[in-house]
């Protein structure tokens, strides 16, 4: 399979992250493959999708509270569109993800989740997903 599957995500706060666990388990199992690669690409300039700890809330808030204070809005920013830390913060933390897919699954760790990060929210956004068999 090598079909781009575009997913929608909504946001409601201008520094957000969304647990897309359970969106990215539904897009490989109606793939059907059993081993291979899951590909997730943001096509935004102040979005951004990591892998981090699930099982605690804390961890996400203590992760956004960092970048806002770190990388504050409003800020003294060049960018005329006023938006300069949410693509900042899409830089530092990224905007594609691969996973290995094994026995139908994708391959984390106890205690990780994948997220979409917005940081010029709310919005309504992009993610792209490619599956890859072996």
């Amino acid at each position: 399979m090598s079909d781009l599957i575009y997913l929608d995500v909504k946001t409601d706060r201008r520094n957000q992250f969304i647990d897309i666990t359970p969106k990215i388990l539904k897009v490989i199992s109606n793939s059907e493959i059993d081993s291979g690669t899951v590909e997730l690409f943001v096509p935004h300039t102040t979005a951004g999708i990591t892998i981090n700890e699930n099982a605690d809330p804390s961890v996400k808030s203590d992760i956004i509270s960092y970048l806002e204070k770190s990388i504050p809005y409003p800020g003294q920013y060049e960018h005329s569109e006023g938006n300069s830390d949410s693509h900042i913060k899409s830089s530092l933390v990224g905007t594609c993800l691969s996973i290995f897919v094994s026995g139908g699954e994708p391959v984390l760790g106890t205690w990780q989740g994948i997220y979409f990060c917005e940081f010029d929210g709310p919005r309504d956004r992009k993610l792209i997903v490619k599956i890859k068999s072996d």
